[in-house]
């Protein structure tokens, strides 16, 4: 039986060429995008799955509130992680450590000492942290490998990587050196985290080396001190709930750091965020593997259910579409004895058959669009269909799904023809056929709602995008170069040479010597006071540092005052203009000569007001700042203004070559490294382009399903009105009237999707639009845009059809009657 199905199947396929591929190209586009984005769903959601107990394990993280505001810290107090061990209750296991990176340093005998640098996965830690994560111990032990300063355990990779001629015995009691100066000795090997996981460290260097080393953990007794890079993780005991642990955590927090009358309206609290929550909380800093949102792979779950939505309907409708013509042969069926559960089970094989094709097809195209989609694929990713079995499991599930979604309802539809009607040519009369094309027609408009409904998003999202980086921000961004000078000089005199140099080169126009630029992922802020003798106004005030060049070279626009000095440093700020509003200052002139409490011995003196500008990206709103020059602490930073380009262009090229050269000179042995400001500004938005790439990727897919299902519709209308045809011509119709003739349905279906998804479409955008404080309007033309090109690709599509229809001969389909 099953064997006659698939034979059955097979011949129909052969008398139907065009109608199977095009079934099988739009379920092949559908299932490919599935797989994909089943990889990358899949590959999100595994991390740090593999822990044992991991629905126990948490992180310690830091809430703060400055005047309401929100802020947010993975890391913890230096003093919190003793507090825990003696003073919190229903912890199993507690394990601190912290985070640092830079340059490693391989001693090598007599010859020069090997450097790596930008090493970024290193941590202090002890034992606590290897009972807590469970590694492989192929060197030493968790016991006693870490128990003593200055000893340091290494992955199995980074071992090879640091000593590539040395076996595992022979590594232990090498020597590395770490920032510079810390001396380690290699006591430990272990074998790193084959799955998945956020926990990418191959540096373990023993938590005692950090407490001898003041300079590096200056705040391990300090309460008030937080910092990203102290981390402390904890296991809870059996039945201990979330909130005991917070309650006590907080308690512990008062008691050491209580809260001051001069603090009104700020609060710090410990919360803890679970393991399975680390991948995904973009609030909190997660080490060096990118946060995933969660809303962004229910965006990728929905793109792939769409397109995967296409295909089955194209397969829907071409299937009924084509049911008069198997109708005699359903009838034959049905008159010698076949029952309609077996024609059911007839066409069901069918579909399947022709999704086990798109299946193979989806399969062969993996590694292509992997190669084209690379920069949108998480770096670990990987396909292997022997190893990774849950894939073939995917595509088994996905096959069933898809040909009871596809062929369900054609199975329905053919099995119910009555072997008298269509015997008599009556298949397709009366109500059945009614009720077949209002099918068709209502999955025709959802194929075009979904089509137009993505146009749409990606105009918006692209319109966005474009507003982003071309607004303008309140500050000049082309033709600036910004160097981040070693933090550790130790001659910081070097800054300043280095300054002389690169003033002398003829492509620099301006330099100026200050901190962060003006717009980035981060910034400095800190709690200030104003009182104007009546009352005092608190709030989080951002702070960013620089020379008296240093709103010159990114032309920030002075409103009123002077400009600052370095004689400035102890007394003299700049302010935005939102902070003077925020004072309550109707104009920037009233602010001038007021003073703002940094702290109960600094008092700093309001010489000049500057206009607004975005601090970060335009998702959020443009905050209270000031400039001052902090070169105590904070001058580390040399910004580079270049002289407009010449006709040769190759002005910027060399003028970077000679501030290399200069570089060399000063920092003898490390690297140079320069970026431009507007780079830095489009970076901020790296996340809303890839997004919008792969809109526009959607967008054309899901077109190209519809234009090809609608291909189909068009081929076989115009094959059942051939005769009808004939006829309007010899009565005298013209090419353009039958043209019109055969288009008007597609356009009024096109019009009614167009109405249909416009509402949705606007309020969808507008939500996403709210991740935005600075954003661009919802213009009605991006709506009738997106319309008009479904409307035009549709009927170019369907014109290939039914221009041939319509200049055909009318004799040839007449002339046998």
């Amino acid at each position: 039986m099953i064997g006659n199905y698939f034979k059955i199947a097979f011949r129909s396929f052969r008398q139907h060429k065009l109608f199977t591929v095009i079934n099988v190209i739009g379920l092949s586009i559908g299932i490919s995008a599935s797989l994909v984005i089943y990889l990358i769903v899949h590959y999100d959601l595994t991390f740090d799955k593999f822990h044992e107990n991991g629905e126990r394990i948490y992180r310690v993280v830091t809430n703060y509130t400055f005047n309401g505001s929100p802020n947010y810290n993975s890391g913890v107090t230096g003093p919190l992680a003793l507090g825990v061990k003696n003073e919190v209750t229903g912890i199993e296991e507690s394990a601190p450590f912290k985070t640092f990176g830079g340059q490693v340093l391989i001693p090598n005998g007599a010859k020069a000492t090997i450097k790596f640098k930008g090493e970024n996965g290193c941590i202090y830690a002890d034992q606590s942290y290897f009972n807590l994560f469970k590694y492989k111990w192929l060197a030493g032990s968790a016991q006693n490998s870490l128990n003593n300063a200055h000893q340091v355990v290494l992955s199995l990779d980074q071992a090879k990587k640091y000593f590539p001629k040395l076996a595992i015995e022979q590594v232990l009691g090498k020597e590395i050196i770490y920032e510079d100066t810390i001396k380690t000795t290699v006591t430990g090997i272990i074998e790193g985290f084959k799955e998945n996981t956020d926990f990418t460290f191959h540096d373990f260097v023993s938590l005692a080396t950090l407490k001898l080393n003041k300079d590096s953990n200056p705040d391990q007794q300090d309460w008030g001190s937080t910092s990203s890079n102290s981390q402390l993780f904890i296991k809870l005991a059996k039945g201990t709930s979330v909130q005991h642990i917070e309650k006590q955590l907080n308690a512990l927090l008062k008691k050491h750091h209580p809260p001051k009358p001069e603090n009104k309206g700020t609060t710090q609290a410990f919360m803890l965020q679970p393991l399975a929550d680390m991948h995904f909380n973009d609030r909190y800093y997660n080490y060096d593997i990118p946060i995933v949102s969660r809303d962004s792979l229910y965006g990728l779950i929905t793109i792939a259910a769409f397109l995967l939505l296409l295909g089955c309907i194209n397969f829907i409708n071409l299937t009924t579409a084509q049911g008069s013509q198997r109708a005699k042969e359903i009838g034959i069926r049905k008159t010698l004895g076949s029952t309609r559960s077996q024609l059911i089970g007839q066409y069901l094989s069918e579909t399947f058959l022709i999704t086990v094709f798109a299946i193979m097809l989806a399969a062969a195209m993996i590694p292509v669009i992997l190669k084209v989609f690379a920069g949108f694929m998480p770096s670990g990713l990987k396909v292997d269909f022997i190893h990774q079995p849950h894939i073939s499991v995917f595509l088994i599930l996905l096959a069933i799904v898809v040909s009871l979604l596809s062929g369900f309802y054609p199975a329905i539809v053919l099995s119910a023809y009555k072997p008298v009607q269509v015997l008599k040519n009556q298949a397709v009369g009366g109500k059945s056929k009614t009720r077949n094309a209002w099918m068709r027609k209502a999955l025709t408009v959802t194929q075009f709602m979904i089509a137009q409904f993505f146009i749409m998003a990606t105009i918006m999202v692209s319109k966005q995008i474009y507003y982003a980086l071309h607004k303008d921000l309140g500050f000049k961004k082309e033709a600036i170069i910004y160097i981040n000078t070693p933090w550790n000089d130790k001659n910081p005199g070097n800054k300043m040479v280095f300054l002389d140099k690169v003033r002398s080169i003829p492509q620099v126009e301006l330099t100026a010597l200050g901190g962060d630029i003006p717009s980035s992922n981060g910034w400095n802020s800190r709690n200030v006071t104003y009182r104007d003798g009546k009352k005092e106004i608190k709030s989080e005030l951002q702070t960013k540092s620089g020379d008296e060049n240093y709103i010159k070279v990114y032309k920030i626009k002075l409103l009123a005052g002077r400009n600052i000095q370095l004689s400035d440093s102890a007394t003299g700020i700049l302010i935005n203009q939102t902070y003077t509003q925020f004072l309550g200052f109707k104009t920037p002139q009233q602010a001038l000569g007021k003073f703002i409490d940094f702290n109960e011995k600094q008092k700093m003196q309001v010489v000049g007001v500057i206009g607004d500008f975005h601090q970060g990206s335009l998702h959020a709103p443009i905050k209270p700042m000031s400039i001052y020059p902090d070169y105590k602490w904070n001058f580390n930073t040399l910004h580079i203004a270049l002289k407009p380009q010449t006709d040769n262009g190759n002005d910027w090229k060399k003028g970077i070559a000679s501030i290399q050269k200069a570089w060399n000179e000063v920092y003898p042995g490390i690297d140079f490294e320069s970026t431009f400001f507007d780079e830095t500004i489009a970076k901020l938005y790296d996340a809303e382009q890839k997004f919008s790439t792969l809109l526009a990727w959607a967008t054309g897919l899901c077109i190209f399903i519809s234009c090809l299902g609608l291909l189909g519709l068009a081929i076989y209308t115009s094959n059942q009105r051939t005769k009808e045809i004939g006829v309007r011509k010899v009565l005298g119709a013209s090419v353009t009237q039958i043209v019109a003739l055969l288009s008007t349905e597609l356009v009024w279906l096109i019009l009614l999707a167009f109405v249909l998804i416009t509402p949705v479409a606007w309020y969808a955008i507008n939500q996403w639009m709210r991740n935005f404080a600075d954003r661009t309007t919802i213009s009605w033309w991006i709506f009738a845009l997106s319309g008009a090109g479904m409307l035009l690709a549709a009927v170019f599509t369907s014109s290939f059809q039914t221009v041939k229809a319509a200049i055909a001969n009318p004799v040839k389909s007449l002339r046998s009657e």
